[in-house]
């Protein structure tokens, strides 16, 4: 679809059919709207458009010396004209513009911006409109007020200027919702042209801030990916075995297992290439290579252990590479007699220098390593042309004594089987060749400093691996067609006439090396391992080519470690490593970094045993080449939404394959040290497990945890509940789950591990504020429970009424098997001073729980729960002694410039600031004596709310299970009695029963606690519950009661009705009369639990039931006052009467 911008389109007639995308054109003149009213059919304008007059439309205030800014803000006191953004679609009244699609509302259109991490490095971060701002009405007196930053200095507070509510509006624009604005802030670097497109509507805030961004990293080397990855991916894959070993590999497996060795060894690169290019592509990149892919794929855990021993890996590596081109010119000085002191100490020395001159490259910045890296390659290359122009150069009498014969088919044929030495094998010899192979992470480590790593990791990867195949396979076929396995170097060593050669492709060639099967030869595949240099049309290109490999190797290397690990410490995993992650210069070069490599690799080399830790380092790459593999299998497995990679030729279950296939080769290299690398691996991993570092990548073990959470929950839904595998899942009304504190405590002493948990809290009042302070609260509830390592969940509703909201949780929460059975709340102790609603809405959850056939725990504890008043205080005196703080510094501050600058400095300093005395707020502010008398006023309730988190003292849970609920209140204080904080309680047992039956009833019980397999300490029969209270404890109960009551009897039957009427909460005579034996059950158990009970740690008491229609709210209120008046902690436990315990297997 094409758009045309030209303003003549807008000219033509409106078309029949309008869609989503038709423009309307804005008129913004009054005259221009009175004629619009006329048309039949008024234009529709979006709610949240804006619109008003032009010289209305912007309030613009200005910091002192800096208005030049915005000379073009304002043109003629309307609003500017843009000349590309804007089309204006009359030219002959006032100022018109047209106002774009997504453009002449709040309502944004789909711009990078808006997707990009903050402090990307990319461009900057820009926040889109919230969804409360787009469908929230707009509030009147509200200002749009979008912070357009100077030069990084000056804010301009842009205001719409709004008609007051007194002014019905005139015009369509006015109805068009500009009754108020969102508060939309956003930092906008401006320009003279990007403040017209802001007036108007148009640009995206920041655009400016990227431009300038992009200037300020113009001197950012950034490579593309010919030199950034396939230069480096060729350097490193082509070692110094292309040179030296690879011959010897074709001697000893012949050319068939040698070209299998090669292209088994390619197939793992190759599966571990395609498995980096998808991670690579599914996302930005940024700097860390290997560490970073792992990272991000498989979390923290995995990528902090891998990143280590990556990176230490690759410092080693330099002492590697460095060490083979030191020995080779140890080797040229042999030959030459100019040996310094010894060959081991003139490897150190020599690669010594060496390493040091890498690291000058190194630091000297990577547009010079680059180049390094370039005329390295071209030496090499230069090298391996010269190799197969030798195979073609006609042999000469020397190099066919030494085994050199040309192409020759009986060479090619005698050489194509295996003819393994003793010792040697098909693993052996491929253990040998495959870290030849390895390599290929070579551009991915310096991801940071690539132009776009999704497109060049998986192009230069992949070509790097192929190229690099084919000049293996190809040295490979060459030199085991032309060179013999064994030659003795003796010109002489002819054939005599009349010799059978047995069949030797060399007896057939006019030479017979048949001595070499008795005694060691010096020449050919077998002994020789400088038989590419003699094959070559020129010996020394080939020398040449070692050194080229050798120091590119160590190069690549050298500038990976300190990548990698940078990236590693930047993420603060280890907080020790922190001090390397700081980078210096436009490429944030990471020289402390390249210090400790320089270091690590000095070191090895003056230890010079690197024969041992050759194969660990070996293991130490394919250890990340395995979980490279595995990440790609892992993401894919997860089915994450976010894992779409760009590079889609791959297979999750051929990256798995391609994972266990490194760990066999890892086995295949070296068994031990294979092991030694899993063992570090998996300690690294502990380590960074048990640290718990507080980052958040989205990795695929976050989905698959999801997924795998999700299939269980499914799972248990096809399996019907059973009576073994209850477990008391609780919502528990905490509120905010930091104000009640123990009532959460004590609920999660009985459901941590075994159950769930769920915080609920109800918002009440306006919807639209209750909905706001609810999502906005969220995360740092559910945050604070994860830090007081609470596992539980918190959800929140907003209602109209608190029963209305715990109606809701009761019936929505949880998901599956995973539902409440339990309610848990705390008890109402300022029941008697509550409005009467409170009680009612209080009592009324009670029997919404019992109709959902929900079972209640109520508890009760001496001080009350809430302690919201005492964190009020708390922040309060925070948030002053953060104030008393700033104001300090900036009076040393003060201090100091006016030390430095005398009293032109002091005055210079008080122009920049700006402080003011802070008034206190007239409502709800509270003053540091006054918080300070609240709390220490308040501090019994806080010791309180404190009391099970500790563990408690040696003592009793007295279990008073007088009615049978199916068995909770008798399994609640089972289970807490194994936690650690408990498990010196022991349970008592208290039942109802008959006096004259004690012994028998005793006997029943415990015999029955002993079915269960429920520990008891002791059982009480109590007979006497029955019996009537004495006088004083019913004359307390009575006194409770006398405000509420009706006394209905005392008065005639029409005032009796009224008051009914009038007050149907209140307790009647003939209520209080039918229930009288219930209201003496209630206040004889007080008195038998002050005697029985008084001492407890917690007493777990059966709780009374209110039948709806007969019990009123107060009374009820009353019988649990009475009954838990003056106790230790209670628990009043009633379950919903369905078995929660059994004896049955």
């Amino acid at each position: 679809m094409s758009l045309n911008n030209s303003s003549n389109v807008f000219l033509d007639s409106v078309p029949s059919n309008t869609n989503r995308f038709q423009v309307s054109v804005i008129n913004e003149n009054h005259e221009s709207s009175a004629a619009a009213d006329d048309n039949t059919d008024p234009p529709h304008y979006e709610e949240t458009s804006f619109g008003d007059e032009a010289q209305k439309r912007l309030r613009i205030s200005f910091r002192p010396g800096n208005q030049e800014c915005y000379d073009n803000f304002l043109q003629s006191g309307e609003t500017a004209k843009t000349d590309a953004s804007f089309h204006a679609y009359d030219s002959h009244t006032n100022t018109y513009y047209l106002q774009t699609f997504g453009h002449n509302t709040m309502d944004a259109v789909p711009k990078i911006e808006y997707y990009r991490n903050t402090g990307s490095i990319s461009g900057p971060k820009v926040n889109r409109p919230s969804l409360l701002e787009i469908h929230e009405q707009l509030a009147k007196g509200l200002t749009l007020s979008p912070r357009l930053e100077c030069s990084g200095t000056t804010v301009v507070h842009c205001s719409l200027d709004l008609p007051s509510s007194s002014n019905p509006p005139t015009s369509a624009s006015q109805v068009d919702g500009t009754r108020g604005a969102c508060h939309h802030t956003q930092n906008v670097a401006v320009t003279p042209s990007s403040a017209d497109r802001v007036a108007n509507g148009d640009g995206i805030p920041g655009d400016e801030q990227a431009e300038n961004k992009e200037d300020d990293q113009a001197g950012v080397v950034k490579f593309g990916w010919v030199k950034g990855v396939l230069v480096r991916c060729m350097l490193n894959i082509w070692g110094v075995m292309l040179f030296i070993r690879l011959s010897w590999i074709v001697g000893e497996a012949g050319i068939g297992l040698g070209v299998l060795i090669i292209l088994l060894s390619t197939m793992v690169t190759s599966i571990t290439g395609l498995s980096t290019s998808a991670i690579a592509t599914n996302g930005f990149v940024r700097g860390g290579g290997a560490y970073y892919l792992i990272s991000r794929s498989l979390g923290p855990e995995f990528g902090g252990s891998i990143g280590l021993i990556f990176a230490f890996a690759n410092a080693v590596a330099v002492a590697m590479y460095v060490v083979g081109f030191a020995e080779t010119v140890v080797d040229l000085l042999k030959e030459s007699d100019s040996m310094m002191v010894d060959p081991t100490n003139d490897i150190r020395i020599i690669g010594s220098i060496t390493v040091v001159i890498l690291l000058g490259i190194s630091v000297a910045g990577m547009e010079w390593e680059a180049k390094a890296q370039v005329i390295l390659l071209v030496i090499l290359l230069i090298a391996i042309a010269n190799f197969f122009i030798g195979t073609v150069i006609p042999s000469n009498n020397e190099k066919k004594s030494r085994g050199f014969f040309n192409y020759q088919a009986s060479i090619f044929a005698e050489n194509f089987g295996p003819r393994f030495t003793k010792g040697e094998g098909f693993f052996s010899v491929f253990a040998i060749f495959f870290p030849a192979a390895t390599g290929i992470l070579a551009g991915a480590n310096i991801s940071g400093d690539l132009e776009d790593p999704q497109d060049a990791i998986p192009r230069g990867t992949m070509l790097a691996i192929f190229i690099t195949t084919v000049a293996y396979l190809g040295v490979a076929i060459c030199v085991g067609a032309c060179v013999v396995r064994d030659a003795t170097g003796n010109m002489n060593d002819t054939i005599i006439s009349g010799m059978n050669c047995n069949g030797s492709a060399a007896c057939g060639l006019g030479y017979d090396f048949s001595r070499c099967r008795h005694e060691p030869c010096q020449y050919g595949l077998m002994n020789n391992f400088q038989v590419m240099s003699m094959v070559s049309g020129f010996g020394p290109l080939i020398t040449a080519g070692i050194f080229s490999a050798t120091l590119s190797s160590a190069l690549a290397s050298l500038v990976s470690a300190p990548k990698v690990f940078q990236a590693l410490c930047k993420d603060n995993i280890y907080k020790a490593l922190q001090f390397f992650a700081k980078g210096y210069g436009k490429n944030n070069e990471p020289l402390r970094g390249y210090i400790l490599t320089f270091l690590i690799a000095m070191a090895f080399i003056l230890i010079a045993e690197l024969n041992t830790i050759a194969p660990i380092i070996s293991n130490f790459f394919l250890a990340s080449y395995a979980l490279i593999n595995f990440s790609c299998f892992h993401a894919s497995y997860a089915k994450s939404p976010g894992w779409r990679p760009a590079y889609g030729i791959y297979n999750m279950w051929v990256s798995l394959f391609g994972a266990v296939l490194c760990c066999a080769v890892m086995f295949v290299i070296n068994w031990w040290a294979a092991v030694i690398t899993y063992v570090i691996e998996f300690f690294l991993y502990v380590y960074v497990t048990c640290k718990k570092p507080d980052v958040n990548w989205g990795s695929s073990t976050q989905a698959l945890s999801y997924v795998s959470a999700l299939d269980n929950a499914l799972e248990l839904t096809t399996v019907e509940d059973h009576v073994k595998n209850f477990r008391p899942q609780c919502i528990v009304l905490t509120g905010g789950p930091m104000t009640r504190p123990a009532l959460l405590d004590i609920t999660h002493a009985f459901t941590k591990n075994s159950g769930l948990c769920i915080c609920c809290e109800v918002f009440v009042g306006p919807r639209k504020l209750c909905v706001k302070e609810m999502n906005s609260g969220m995360a740092k509830k559910q945050a604070w429970l994860i830090k007081n390592k609470i596992k539980a969940f918190y959800a929140a509703v907003a209602a109209d009424c608190f029963r209305d909201g715990v109606r809701s949780l009761l019936q929505a929460s949880g998901l599956g098997r995973m539902k409440p059975n339990t309610l848990v709340i705390g008890y109402k102790k300022n029941w008697r001073k509550a409005p009467l609603t409170e009680i009612e809405n209080y009592v009324g959850i009670i029997h919404d729980a019992f109709d959902f056939e929900i079972g209640v725990v109520i508890v009760r504890i001496s001080q009350g729960f809430d302690i919201s008043q005492v964190l009020q205080v708390q922040e309060e005196l925070e948030r002053l002694e953060q104030e008393r703080l700033a104001l300090e510094a900036t009076i040393k501050d003060n201090e100091c410039e006016e030390e430095s600058g005398g009293i032109r400095g002091l005055f210079k300093k008080a122009g920049k600031l700006n402080i003011t005395k802070t008034t206190p707020k007239k409502d709800g502010s509270i003053n540091t004596s006054q918080s300070m008398h609240v709390g220490e006023f308040n501090q019994k309730l806080v010791e309180a709310s404190t009391q099970f988190k500790k563990k408690q003292e040696k003592g009793t849970i007295d279990v008073w299970w007088l009615f049978d609920d199916g068995g909770l209140t008798l399994l609640i204080p089972y289970i807490l009695t194994l936690r650690k904080k408990w498990k010196d309680c022991k349970l008592r047992i208290y039942v109802g029963g008959k006096i004259n039956r004690i012994e028998e009833e005793k006997i029943v019980m415990a015999s029955l606690l002993s079915k269960f397999r429920i520990k008891f300490a002791d059982i009480h029969i109590i007979g006497d519950i029955n019996i009537r209270p004495n006088k004083e404890s019913w004359k307390v109960f009575e006194e409770m009661i006398e405000p509420y009551r009706l006394h209905e009897s005392c008065k005639d039957l029409t005032t009796a009705e009224k008051l009914k009427r009038e007050t149907p909460w209140k307790i009647t005579d003939a209520e209080l009369e039918a229930v009288k034996e219930k209201s003496y059950r209630q206040v004889r158990l007080n008195e038998l639990l002050q005697e029985h009970s008084r001492a407890a740690n917690l007493i777990v008491l059966s709780l009374p039931v209110a039948r709806k229609g007969s019990i009123s709210d107060l009374l009820y209120m009353a019988w649990l006052e009475i009954l838990t008046k003056n106790l230790p902690p209670v628990l009043l436990v009633r379950g919903n009467h369905k078995n929660v315990l059994t004896f049955y297997s």
